[in-house]
């Protein structure tokens, strides 16, 4: 018996062993043959740089999103699980059904899906089980694909992401939303502090900082100057159309409108990113500024109240509108050079990945839905359902 006992946990061992070699050996192997073609070089290394500032903007996301007063930790490990998800789902697709090469591209474009995905669940954060957002990111990464796919396809132009960024997150998240449909998420107060709204002041502001990293990701080295200098100029744009919206409006500023309307312009600038100048480019942000703060003001309530889920975080009312923002004026740039066929392929990209990623959005959330079970009020946007306290009662 002990020797059989000893011969089947050698057969298990050895088996494992061949598994392992058999994974990671040759994408390894294959990592370093094509990597050590490009290492030491100055754009590879400006590419790692860029690729640890959007894994920057992707942790700064959560904190763009941390200002429920009782539902913060919990906000932080859904990003990280999503993110994570998403990130191994993106890499594995690529290495082993595509042969995809190891180097910075690869990775940057990771990334970009883990950010992607991180702002789809704003859409339906406090409504999950913390195990399902680590799901959901695992089933986004082949929609991202299918949408990258899908604009290759078309010859869409969309350098900084309008479209496959933040339009794909808006209805993605909105169409788990619509699978899942617990109308409980209206019942939130959603209640502050001047802590937790710091943390949102502080995320905008460093976000809108760091965004030309994400836009001039995998451009070429003579665009980024150009493509920087119309972000922050767009930037500029909705900080300041942003501000006297919700001042006219409102009388006073709201700032849960405006540290996610101040981001409208860059949002918007990534389709015409390149089509336009400095000029042209604050002219976008200021329109799209002032779309997004009247969106949040107007449309959040219509919106939910017509589809009858809430967009928990308005993502929306940013990343939606501001990428049809985008869309659009990139399409009458592209008519008034006399590119009518390119500005119809912007459109129809659009309107295509709304209808693909609100189909699988909607599809993701039918599993969750039926993976989560019985979820009581209390559970409900609160950390106490998957966190140790230690503070006093």
């Amino acid at each position: 018996m002990v020797i059989k006992m000893k011969t089947n946990v050698k057969a298990i061992l050895g088996l494992t062993a061949l598994l392992l070699i058999f994974i990671f050996s040759p994408a390894l192997a294959s990592a370093a043959s094509d990597y050590s073609t490009l290492v030491d070089t100055e754009w590879e290394n400006f590419k790692f740089v860029k690729n640890i500032m959007i894994w920057f903007m992707l942790m700064l996301v959560a904190f763009l999103m941390i200002f429920i007063k009782k539902y913060e930790w919990s906000v932080a490990l859904a990003v990280l699980l999503s993110a994570a998800g998403s990130f191994i789902v993106y890499l594995g697709i690529n290495d082993f059904l595509f042969g995809a090469v190891w180097n910075q591209d690869l990775l940057l474009m990771g990334v970009i899906c883990a950010i992607t995905v991180v702002i789809a669940i704003g859409c339906f954060l406090g409504i999950l089980k913390m195990w399902q957002y680590l799901l959901v990111g695992l089933l986004f990464a082949p929609a991202f694909i299918i949408i990258e796919q899908f604009m290759v396809y078309m010859n869409a132009t969309d350098p900084g992401g309008s479209i496959l960024v933040h339009m794909c997150a808006a209805y993605f998240g909105l169409g788990v939303a619509l699978a899942i449909r617990d109308k409980r998420a209206f019942d939130e107060p959603m209640y502050t502090t001047t802590h937790s709204i710091s943390f949102v002041w502080l995320a905008a502001m460093l976000l809108w900082m760091l965004w030309p990293a994400f836009i001039t990701a995998l451009l070429p080295l003579e665009q980024v100057l150009w493509a920087t200098m119309t972000c922050y100029l767009a930037g500029i744009g909705s900080i300041l159309s942003a501000w006297v919206v919700c001042t006219v409006l409102q009388k006073k500023v709201n700032p849960l409108i405006y540290t996610y309307a101040m981001l409208a312009g860059p949002v918007a600038i990534g389709s015409p990113l390149l089509m336009v100048g400095p000029w042209g480019a604050l002219l976008i942000g200021l329109l799209a500024g002032a779309i997004s703060a009247v969106s949040f003001i107007y449309l959040q309530s219509r919106l939910c109240k017509m589809l009858g889920v809430l967009d928990v975080m308005g993502v929306h009312n940013l990343h939606g509108v501001a990428g049809w923002v985008g869309v659009v004026i990139s399409a009458i740039l592209l008519i008034s050079v006399g590119s009518p066929a390119l500005a119809a392929a912007n459109l129809l990209t659009a309107a295509g990945v709304l209808v693909i990623t609100l189909v699988l959005g909607i599809v993701v959330g039918l599993i969750v839905k039926f993976t989560r079970g019985s979820m009581s009020d209390e559970m409900m946007f609160s950390d106490d359902a998957d966190f140790i306290k230690s503070e006093a009662p």
